[in-house]
């Protein structure tokens, strides 16, 4: 048995993740000791670590649930299809690096390449088409359209003051983050929400959205640029709060999901 401690530390999560995940339904404790420790057997192990590969591949908490919660699940099955795709990107990366090199080789009059479609060697349509996602969810054209028609309706005193909020609202955040205080903090998590609500001026933002901006803070060198300049680790201190309070949001939608649920049965039964 594993204590959630121990659990967290062999898997590289927090403790409040797993406490998150019990809290959902979607990774509970095997038993809970007679003084309210939570306590994790190999099958919860293996679970976890369906929960954080799926994960890696994109899945939300409550697709993951219904996945691992079907009967038909095959783990082994899951298993293969997840070396399935590890494999596509080993051999993407193992071509990119190659492909790296050989246009260093290139640029530095070491090699001649003559064949300029080497260059997008290792570039797959898989790999465009997450690029496209990307692109997609940071421009997508009826979100701009949206941005768009909305900023055009503000005065010029509005956009000075929706600018101001947003400034007033990052510099929050980052001081937040250099007073130590966790991404996952209370305090920080009302500052999301105000970052969140702010959004709202330029265009509705989903939660698939949210987490993808995240995502882009991060991984896009422009916008982690952008964060980092005044303050190291914004970007990744952005991420972290924003993950966690997507995650809230989706726990939040399921709680209101099983009480629905458990109000028609009631109402079934009257």
């Amino acid at each position: 048995m594993y204590t959630v401690k121990q659990l967290a530390d062999l898997a590289g999560v927090t403790i409040r993740t797993l406490h998150h995940y019990d809290e959902i339904g979607l990774l509970p404790p095997t038993r809970v000791s007679p003084s309210g420790y939570r306590q994790y057997d190999d099958s919860a192990v293996l679970r976890l670590q369906q929960i954080l590969l799926y994960r890696e591949i994109g899945l939300e908490l409550l697709q993951i649930k219904d996945a691992l919660d079907d009967p038909t699940f095959d783990m082994v099955e899951a298993l293969r299809s997840h070396r399935a795709v590890l494999e596509q990107k080993l051999g993407r990366l193992s071509t990119l690096i190659e492909t790296v090199d050989s246009t260093i080789e290139h640029l530095e009059g070491k090699s001649i390449m003559s064949n300029k479609k080497k260059l997008f060697q290792g570039i797959s349509p898989e790999q465009e088409a997450e690029w496209d996602r990307e692109v997609r969810l940071t421009y997508d054209p009826a979100v701009v359209k949206e941005s768009a028609r909305l900023w055009k309706s503000y005065t010029e005193a509005q956009k000075q003051a929706i600018f101001a909020e947003g400034n007033a609202n990052a510099q929050a955040l980052a001081e937040a983050m250099q007073a130590g205080l966790p991404a996952t903090d209370e305090t920080v998590q009302k500052l999301i929400a105000r970052w969140h609500q702010h959004l709202h001026y330029f265009y509705t933002p989903t939660l698939e959205i949210l987490r993808g901006l995240g995502e882009l803070y991060v991984t896009d060198p422009r916008f982690k640029a952008n964060f980092d300049k005044g303050s190291p680790g914004f970007a990744e201190y952005m991420q972290a709060g924003i993950n966690q309070y997507v995650d809230d949001l989706e726990y939040a939608e399921i709680e209101r999901m099983l009480a629905a649920d458990d109000a028609e049965r009631s109402h079934l039964q009257a």
